[in-house]
Parts: C-alpha cells; sequence; structure tokens
C-alpha cells in the first residue's frame, strides 16, 4: 500500500478506497488493517465515481467565513458502486435514492467531490 495518496484529499481527482484482500471487506477511511476482519493485506483502489444519496442535508447558515460565499449547499451520504459510504458534497436539489454521479469542485479553498444526478440512458 503506497504512502501517497493521490485523491481528492491531496488535490487530485480521485476518489480511492480500500478492498481487504483477505476477507474482500470496502472501507473507504485508510486505515493499516481491515476494519472488519483485522487483515492487513488492503489494496487501495480508485471508485468509478457513481452511488446512491443515503441522506441528504441542506446547509443554509455558514460554519466559516469561507463556506458563506457557497450558502447554501447540500452535504450528502452517498452509498457508492464499490460498496462504501462517503460524505460529499451535491447538488442542492437531490433527494435520498437518487442516482448520482460524482466530479470534483473548490469548495472553501479546496477540492471536494461532488455529486449530480447521473444522466439517464
Amino acid at each position: 500500500m503506497s504512502n501517497a495518496r493521490a485523491d481528492w484529499t491531496t488535490g487530485h481527482e480521485a476518489i480511492l478506497y480500500q478492498s481487504c484482500a483477505t476477507c474482500g471487506n470496502v472501507q473507504y477511511f485508510r486505515r493499516g488493517f481491515c476494519a472488519a476482519c483485522g487483515g492487513s493485506d488492503l489494496v487501495e483502489k480508485r471508485a468509478g465515481g457513481e452511488g446512491r444519496v443515503y441522506a441528504t442535508s441542506l446547509v443554509c447558515r455558514a460554519a466559516t467565513s469561507e463556506t458563506r460565499a457557497h450558502v447554501p449547499y447540500n452535504i450528502l451520504l452517498v452509498d457508492t458502486a464499490e460498496g462504501f459510504r462517503m460524505m460529499a458534497h451535491g447538488d442542492n436539489n437531490l433527494a435520498i435514492g437518487d442516482k448520482v454521479k460524482a466530479r470534483f469542485t473548490q469548495f472553501a479553498g479546496g477540492l471536494v467531490p461532488y455529486f449530480e444526478k447521473a444522466r439517464r440512458d
């Protein structure tokens, strides 16, 4: 497992997660061990950015001066196609159950994943 994490937390347009080679568990928060079985054989993978909205919360009051320009903004919990749940930003009109696709945008000085409704084919 690489210590250099080339994902959105380091300014790269990617969402990374870990998969346990021992039990197959997937986890979003990087750890040195599998949260399910305790194994240490973890593989870092890149998510495709697709998922479904699990929860949504519209923020109408800025917590900091940096976020004031973004109000109102939507914070989501997204169940990804890979099987992990993550928190991210998204369109204000998203609802629980919506299929979504990630892109990346600047928010309060940093790069963040941003989900919008997936196109219907």
